[in-house]
């Protein structure tokens, strides 16, 4: 056949429907649900879950009932999804304001347009990011592979039963982790497990949130992130925390709250030096592919402008747009870091502080932007301690604008408050480039256009951006968060954003005790040697230095259940391999685990609301609180028989035949 024939045949032939409007509000319905969802599990556990594998799922479900859907629509689909899902990491640091005090809610507009200036900025940043980081290396991106072999499978014929399988287990998962959370809500049974002994003059503490989620989240995050948090759990919990309380526990009676208040004051700024020592590192690995991407994208850029030709798959938004965009966003922030000082005790230094942060914003936003991306390329977006990066971001933000306006007693609060609200926009950033660049290697593996990609992340922020603050507004009405002023035993852990409130308010105070941050950097230093010879002895051996501070400053009601997860779906994985369909078996048990997730997490937005409305910490409770034994016993078997069943029953629907109908 010659050459003229299969041009002119390819030139007849229907172009392939990409960016397309009933795609845009599909992603916008679906955003509506999992990034709620990811805000509740973000401020319970201080984790967050990627959206795109499940988003990708529904998609294919329900274009299908659409004439000329294609896997490249689906993949847009996803994409806007995602992109607004990943952007709910900004509850990391912005409940700090609510918990330091200086706000005591979420101001709608000022939140809106904080969120979605730091998200485009992130996605100004991921696009000469993506030669470096995507194109131009051999980074895994599991979850950006993963989503492009789903939308693959789903497009294909004999796709239609599988998905219906998926959707099930995304279903199955749903369902019965929010019937567990409503059952423990009802406190019939009970939703945690906890104890606290003593260790020669010291003590320590044992405990598990009975979490599907959290289950959920190790079978995603994997083994590998599971031993490593597994490490920094054991180094806190059985080392750290037993010497840091000896001498402080009462001698007689319960010393729960004595151990809880050694950790949460001493143990996590360990943990946080670990974090920071490892962000360091891997941004150090990072800068030369980091150049090269910038110049190339330049090249492409010129290329484009001079006539030449450059392939669908390599067509970004020119670098020239991505520069204005970024320059002329500098114009909305300076707005509103003016907006947050005026009325302050910092309006007198308003112009010098504002200027700095613009230039900060600027610098810190492309460098954490550029980690960030590395990291999801390197171990994904689910499993990458994105608030390492944001507990980085808000020591050096204190220490510049510490440096340059001074530290007057009488203006800590306000300084406090400022260098929280800087930070979160340069964590808008972060956010979105933990997950823009896996969603642009799914593009790039089923032959997606980068700048139609680039828009839809564009359209996914927006999203992100209004659903966001009236979710993090619920919930700061409904539970409150701990160590706020007011909060109650029921507060929201919101982990991350009290760490960094309180790494904040001491810089600032005086009294941070920067002897933790260097044992915790120490520590850090110490895995990264670890992990890098694992790594030099097998590519199958690793010990992620981020997922080892993550365990140590995460509690252990928290940690624990994902490591446990983590077990679970490496035992599901073997399975999974030497079974009939392994990658059918593989994909039902990574939606099984978002199922998990997003059921209880959306059950938990929906308490919330039951909880704002009502007034009380407990409004479905239908025991009293003798009934505590019992429902912890009771709580233990029906978890642990639920997820036995659940996976058994995912198993099952794995074996079975595919028939179509």
């Amino acid at each position: 056949m010659s050459s003229t024939t299969e041009s002119t045949r390819a030139t007849a032939a229907p172009s392939v429907r990409e960016l397309t409007l009933r795609g845009v509000i599909l992603g916008g319905i679906i955003t509506l649900v999992f990034t709620a969802a990811n805000v509740y599990l973000g401020l319970k556990s201080g984790l967050t879950f990627a959206t795109s594998i499940p988003a990708a799922v529904i998609s294919m479900a329900v274009l299908r009932f659409f004439r000329r859907h294609s896997v490249v629509e689906n993949n847009i689909v996803q994409t806007i999804a995602s992109s607004a899902g990943t952007l709910s990491a900004i509850i990391f640091v912005l409940p700090g304001l609510v918990v330091v005090g200086w706000w005591s809610g979420f101001p709608y507009w000022t939140t809106v347009a904080l969120c979605a200036v730091g998200g485009l900025l992130g996605v100004m940043y991921s696009i000469p990011l993506r030669r470096a980081l995507v194109t131009g290396s051999d980074l895994p991106y599991p979850e950006g592979v993963a989503g492009a072999e789903v939308l693959k499978v789903g497009d294909a014929e004999g796709g239609a039963e599988e998905n219906r399988r998926g959707l099930h287990a995304i279903l199955l998962g749903g369902i019965t982790s929010a019937a567990y959370a409503l059952v423990a809500a009802l406190q019939a049974i009970s939703s945690s497990v906890t104890a606290a002994f003593r260790i020669g003059s010291g003590g320590t503490m044992i405990g598990a949130s009975l979490s599907f989620a959290l289950i959920g989240v190790g079978h995603l995050v994997g083994i590998t992130v599971g031993i490593a948090m597994l490490v920094g759990l054991v180094v806190s919990y059985g080392v750290l925390l037993p010497i840091m309380s000896s001498g402080q526990l009462p001698a007689t009676g319960a010393i729960a709250d004595a151990v809880d208040t050694v950790f949460s004051g001493d143990v996590r700024f360990v943990g946080a030096g670990a974090i920071a020592i490892a962000a360091i590192w891997t941004l150090v690995r990072i800068a030369r592919p980091i150049i090269g991407g910038i110049r190339g994208s330049l090249a492409s850029t010129i290329a484009r402008r001079g006539g030449g030709t450059v392939e669908k798959t390599e067509r970004d938004l020119p670098f020239t747009l991505v520069a204005v965009i970024t320059v002329v966003s500098m114009i909305p922030i300076g707005i509103m870091l003016w907006l947050f000082v005026k009325d302050t005790a910092l309006v007198h230094s308003a112009g010098g502080l504002i200027a700095v942060c613009i230039l900060y914003v600027l610098i810190a936003g492309l460098l954490v932007a550029s980690v960030c991306g590395y990291m999801a390329g390197l171990i994904g977006s689910s499993n990458s301690p994105i608030s390492g990066v944001g507990i980085l971001v808000a020591i050096t933000a204190a220490l510049v604008i510490k440096l340059v306006h001074g530290s007057d007693p009488s203006q800590t609060a306000a300084l406090v408050a400022f260098t929280l609200f800087t930070t979160a926009i340069v964590f808008g950033i972060a956010t979105i480039s933990n997950d823009n660049l896996q969603d642009l290697k799914t593009g790039q593996l089923v032959g997606s256009t980068p700048w139609k990609q680039q828009v839809a992340l564009v359209i996914g922020v927006g999203f992100g951006s209004l659903i966001i603050p009236p979710v993090l507004g619920l919930m700061s009405t409904a539970f409150g968060f701990q160590g706020a002023p007011g909060a109650g035993p029921d507060a929201l852990a919101a982990p991350q954003a009290t760490l960094i409130a309180s790494l904040v308010k001491g810089i600032f105070g005086g009294d941070l005790d920067w002897g933790l941050i260097g044992m915790g950097a120490l520590i850090g230093l110490v895995a990264i040697i670890i992990d890098e010879i694992l790594k030099a002895r097998s590519s199958r051996l690793a010990l992620p230095p981020l997922g080892v501070g993550m365990g140590m400053y995460l509690p252990m009601s928290t940690t624990l259940l994902i490591v446990v997860g983590a077990v679970i779906g490496l035992f599901y994985g073997r399975w999974a391999r030497r079974s009939k369909r392994p990658e059918l078996a593989g994909r039902l048990g990574t939606l099984l685990a978002t199922g998990m997730i997003v059921g209880e997490s959306l059950f938990g937005v929906v308490f919330a609301g039951i909880v704002a409305a009502t007034g009380k910490d407990a409004p479905l409770a239908i025991v009293g609180d003798g009934f505590a034994t019992p429902a912890m016993i009771l709580g233990v078997i029906v978890f642990a028989i639920a997820t036995t069943s659940l996976y058994r029953t995912v198993r099952r629907s794995a074996g079975r035949e595919i028939v179509e109908r």
